[in-house]
Order: C-alpha cells, then sequence, then structure tokens
C-alpha cells in the first residue's frame, strides 16, 4: 500500500493580502516570498519554495491541502488506491504542477468537499536560506513531520475516516469532551509520520472548511515571543496557552486575519504506535474569545 509521507502545503484563498504578510512575518515569523504574480504571494517555514500558497480573491477560506508521497511510482500506486476505492481524482497536467512547484500531483476532494492535492517532487531551494520575518531564536517544526496539523470540516466522520486511510493515514478518536449541552464532543485525529496528527475532524458544525492550522516552533522561546506580540496586539485569543493530553504540546489559539485559527505550539511528543483517549488536556486550554468554532472547555 501507498501512504502519503506528509501534510505538505496548503492553498488559502484571502481577501486581504496586507494583513496576512504582517500577520505571518512580524506575528508569527514566517517568511513572506514574492514571486512578482498579481494574485498571490507564498510564505515559508524551511527551505522549500513555499509551504503556503496565498491566494488574493474574494473569499476567506482554505482552497486545498497538499498531501506529499515519495516519488513518480508512487503517484501511480496512489491513483490505483484511489481508482480501487472508487474515489474521483483528476491528473494533474505539467502546467498545474508548474504553478504548484512539484514535478507531478494529482487533485481529488474529500467527503466534506475539500480539495485535495497529492503529489511528489517539492521544489526545495537550498540556495535561498529562510529568513524569518521577525527575529527568532530558532525556526520551525517540518523536515519528516511535514508543516503541521490542522482540522477540517466533515459532515460524515467515518467518510472522512475511510478517505484519507486510503491515503494511508490512521488514527481514531483522541477525546471525549462534555458539552453544556450534556452531549459529548469525540474528535478524530489521523497520522501519517512521527508527528502525533497531521489531521483531524469531528467538531461539528463549522462555517469554513478548516477550523485551525497548527505550527510547532523549535524553541519554547518563539511561542513565548509570538504570544507576547499577539497579546500587545490585542489580537483575539481563542484558547489560551495550555498543554493539550494528547501530543503533550504546549499551544494556544489565536484569530488569522481570514477568521480562522492558527495554533501556534511546542514540544510535541511523536505519535504512538497504539491509540489512547483522553477526557480533558493537562492544564490551561481555558476558552476566551468566542465564535471562532473552539468554544470548548478542555
Amino acid at each position: 500500500m501507498v501512504k502519503v509521507t506528509e501534510l505538505a502545503y496548503f492553498g488559502f484563498n484571502i481577501t486581504d493580502g496586507d494583513a496576512w504578510r504582517d500577520y505571518a512575518a512580524n506575528c508569527i515569523g514566517m517568511e513572506v516570498r514574492d514571486d512578482g504574480e498579481s494574485d498571490r504571494f507564498y510564505l515559508r517555514m524551511d527551505h522549500w519554495h513555499h509551504r503556503f500558497v496565498m491566494h488574493i480573491g474574494k473569499e476567506d477560506d482554505l482552497a486545498y491541502t497538499g498531501w506529499r508521497v515519495a516519488g513518480p511510482r508512487e503517484l501511480e500506486g496512489m491513483a490505483r488506491q484511489l481508482d480501487d476505492a472508487k474515489i474521483k481524482f483528476k491528473v494533474g497536467s505539467a502546467e498545474q504542477a508548474q504553478e504548484r512547484h512539484v514535478l507531478g500531483l494529482l487533485k481529488t476532494t474529500d467527503p466534506g468537499g475539500n480539495p485535495t492535492e497529492i503529489f511528489y517532487g517539492p521544489r526545495v531551494d537550498t540556495n535561498f536560506p529562510f529568513y524569518p520575518g521577525r527575529r527568532m531564536y530558532g525556526g520551525f517544526v517540518t523536515g519528516n513531520s511535514g508543516i503541521g496539523h490542522c482540522i477540517l470540516r466533515e459532515d460524515d466522520v467515518a467518510a472522512a475516516a475511510v478517505f484519507y486511510e486510503v491515503l494511508g493515514l490512521s488514527g481514531s478518536v483522541e477525546y471525549k469532551l462534555k458539552l453544556p449541552n450534556g452531549m459529548v464532543a469525540e474528535p478524530y485525529f489521523m497520522h501519517c509520520n512521527d508527528r502525533q496528527h497531521s489531521i483531524a475532524f469531528g467538531l461539528g458544525p463549522q462555517e469554513k472548511r478548516i477550523n485551525h492550522l497548527m505550527l510547532e516552533y523549535q524553541h519554547l522561546d518563539d511561542l513565548g515571543a509570538a504570544h507576547d506580540i499577539i497579546r500587545k496586539r490585542k489580537i483575539d485569543v481563542a484558547l489560551q496557552i495550555g498543554k493539550h493530553s494528547n501530543d503533550q504540546a504546549l499551544t494556544f489559539y489565536m484569530a488569522s486575519p481570514s477568521g480562522w485559527l492558527v495554533e501556534l505550539g511546542w514540544g510535541a511528543r511523536k505519535a504512538l504506535a497504539q491509540q489512547e483517549y483522553f477526557t480533558g488536556d493537562i492544564f490551561g486550554h481555558a476558552p476566551e474569545a468566542k465564535g471562532y468554532g473552539m468554544d470548548l472547555d478542555l
């Protein structure tokens, strides 16, 4: 079976390019890269040409996710797996691959309607070192762990789990959280490498395709610096600093200029070989700003 190796890139549709350039560089510490294309710019976290494509338009939402496979034979094998599972897909043209700065790709859609790309051969600019947008003590955790993780909108959790299993991910429910209305939320987490999870879903109805994106710093001090900047700028914080039970990362959740959340963290443990579940976090993560789809007391 062919398996994806990492959650490798994102495309986002945004309405305010200037706000995003400032937020990504001066709050988070990413590098803004402009290749002279009037409808988009790129965000870097490492030596790759980009990890984010920011498409300037008339909406604020996820445009697509990019999942990596090892090479051309693996991409062909993934195409066969999708076909066997009766999942519709298209082989990306040479022009589409060039647009994504990869050697080849497939295009499909997950059960929640989220555009999903599977590719091999990203452009890596080792001659163009990563240059953070603000002073940092280190960089971001990427490499074999991929870009981070995201929680996406999925109305049918079981169908979403089957789809991502076809891509080679594995996982299950990792939290059972009691809600004020007496119901129990059971978010579902999946991983494809040593990152504890690359994708999750099952938080219930949400307006946008993406609930949040998590990025991890190599150094604790960079997380603290980001938190200070966010507080000084009075940017909404949906969940205060706390430590998760599943990945044991120290994190907080803040609003992005597009209305969905960015979770910044440090110190996550690696994926376990066996499944566990939890009824709450280790400490913190108290809810603060409401209306961002994370009105949970963890």
